[in-house]
């Protein structure tokens, strides 16, 4: 055994501090519950319509030191022990009251799943119970884009079934709605929804039985020959396929997309933008003043009372102060960001300009971590629409002229270029950075296929169009 001291440094943050930067983080709805679970678990907080001008909090400092308040007469006579017991009525009524309505709120908004919505259609057939089974299985193996993610013969090992009676099965699946489901890949999937438009002979069924792993690398042309067809019919053929849904089931049966409440609202007020915390849904807390005769010297409450006062007390003060703290960082950022970037205010969303988060940071006096909390996963109203506050932080891309353009204007730029091209004759990537560069803007060739890509864009060749 050894007998030794060691000193060891270790940096921890206040309590104050960790729900300061919780609360920044939060978007508006996530404040909105936080707030309300607050307020039903912390009986010193109370909401109110309209924040009153006296600091309530005060009085709680006051209360300490004033025995003689006659106003409190009524208080002192009630047995607060029972009151804050744990056979609280009032407030079981309120947890229970708001537990329905969250389940409600829950239930209206959950859709479908996937696999409720192929079992409604397995359960209209008229399967005996080992069929029924085998078919159950098999939709418990389909993913949320529609594929069966494993195979006839790895089912027959778990199901100890034969391979025809799994098979058979899946072939009814295959019918389901949606067109496509139950398939083992693209192809497959795209071959079935044809069949179900009874299009086996067609040229698009032959292209995908034959060539749909090709059609990327080859243009519409070289299709036409490979297929031995005039060029239009290759053409119309492709078109079909292309209407065609790779993923049948992608984007139908996933969850609700969460509401987009904005945090913040930017007017023009005067000529001026004013920066509005958007908060008419938040409840508007304040300490309740009924509890302050609970903390004076003299009362004849218990120890254990007054310490459960206390520490409701502190929490309620660190509530308070985080919320205030977390409005008034966000408006003066925001306020910065409108700053930078009035143009964009005043003449719309092409002027965006480049900006970075080391720049407000600066400019405001902040940690560039804070500024990220700020931006991450809370949204503005502006005259233009519904932006994520990260929307207005973006790189620079280098003009001939010494300016800089944002990467979100270039790509724009590269869109209306693209929209205007001939359809028989489309540009190529070189073409549209000879384009840009003799407009001024200075970027690399693959820099043009890069963000072509990011628009979901497709190449020249597969964008030409025959008259």
């Amino acid at each position: 055994m050894k007998l030794g001291l060691q000193l060891r440094l270790k940096q921890t943050l206040a309590p104050q501090l960790i729900q300061s930067l919780k609360m920044l983080q939060m978007p508006i709805l996530k404040l909105e519950q936080t707030l309300r679970h607050e307020l039903a678990t912390n009986p010193l907080l109370e909401e109110v319509e309209a924040l009153e001008t006296d600091d309530n909090e005060d009085e709680f400092d006051a209360a300490a030191e004033d025995e003689k308040d006659e106003g409190d007469s009524d208080l002192e006579k009630i047995d607060w022990d029972d009151y804050l017991g744990d056979d609280d009525f009032g407030y079981k009524v309120r947890e229970i009251k708001e537990s329905k309505e969250d389940t409600y709120l829950a239930t209206t908004k959950t859709e479908k799943s996937l696999y409720q919505h192929l079992y409604e259609q397995l359960s209209f057939l008229r399967l005996s119970a080992e069929e029924h089974i085998i078919g159950d299985y098999i939709l418990g193996n389909i993913d949320s884009r529609g594929y069966l993610v494993v195979s006839p013969e790895e089912m027959v090992e778990e199901l100890k079934v034969q391979v025809e009676d799994i098979v058979s099965i899946l072939e009814m699946i295959k019918k389901f709605d949606p067109v496509g489901v139950g398939a083992r890949d693209t192809r497959e999937s795209l071959m079935i929804q044809l069949r179900d438009r009874k299009l086996e002979s067609s040229l698009s069924y032959r292209i995908i039985d034959e060539h749909l792993y090709d059609l990327e690398k080859k243009s519409i042309l070289q299709v036409a020959k490979l297929m031995g067809v005039p060029f239009d019919k290759a053409q119309a053929a492709l078109d079909l396929v292309k209407s065609l849904n790779p993923t049948p089931a992608h984007g139908r049966f996933e969850s609700a997309a969460a509401s987009i409440m904005p945090d913040l609202i930017v007017e023009s007020i005067g000529g001026e933008f004013v920066v509005i915390h958007n908060d008419r849904n938040v409840p508007q807390l304040r300490i309740n003043p009924s509890y302050r005769s609970l903390v004076k010297r003299g009362s004849t409450s218990s120890k254990d009372t007054k310490k459960y006062i206390s520490q409701k007390l502190e929490q309620a003060r660190w509530l308070l102060n985080s919320i205030n703290q977390r409005r008034n960082t966000m408006i003066r950022v925001m306020g910065m960001i409108i700053q930078e970037q009035r143009e964009f205010f005043e003449k719309g969303v092409e002027f965006l300009k480049p900006l970075i988060m080391e720049d407000i940071a600066r400019l405001v006096d902040m940690n560039v971590a804070t500024i990220s909390r700020v931006s991450n996963g809370k949204y503005v109203q502006t005259p233009y629409g519904v932006f994520e506050i990260k929307y207005f932080f973006n790189t620079g891309i280098s003009r001939s002229d010494g300016g800089e353009l944002s990467k979100r204007h270039v790509k724009t730029r590269i869109e209306v270029i693209i929209k205007g091209e001939s359809t028989e004759k489309p540009l190529s990537d070189q073409e549209i950075y000879r384009q840009l560069q003799e407009e001024g803007i200075k970027l690399a060739r693959r820099t043009v296929t890069k963000y072509r890509e990011e628009l979901k864009i497709l190449p020249a060749r597969f964008r030409r169009r025959a008259t």
